[in-house]
């Protein structure tokens, strides 16, 4: 049997202090079900590393896929350009790209 090459998408933003615990809950309670409900169909799920750090505090998501076409189902054509909810945006400082990485095992 072949088996492909998962995909990590990885997507770095920070949030103000004051503003950390609500973004966290947005992340964990709306925008990964939401996500999910999507059924893209070889989207493997998502975790999500939280980091404080003078004044600011950084989310790291990770996000798995079985494919680059999974992926720009999920983002789009351009592939790493973050996906922030309406709802989050007010809530984040500053982001970086997405980054895609094949997990090795």
């Amino acid at each position: 049997m072949l088996l492909l090459p998962m995909i990590a998408r990885i997507w770095h933003g920070w949030t103000k202090p004051e503003n950390a615990k609500a973004y966290e809950d947005m992340l964990r309670d709306e925008i990964f079900p939401s996500i999910a409900a999507r059924n893209i169909r070889v989207y493997r799920g998502a975790e999500l590393f939280i980091n404080q750090d003078a004044g600011e505090v950084e989310f790291v998501t990770l996000l798995r896929f079985d494919s680059m076409d999974a992926v720009k189902e999920f983002a789009g054509a351009d592939e790493g350009k973050p996906v922030i909810y309406p709802k989050a945006e007010p809530l984040i400082t500053r982001m970086e790209q997405a980054r895609h990485y094949r997990v090795a095992s």
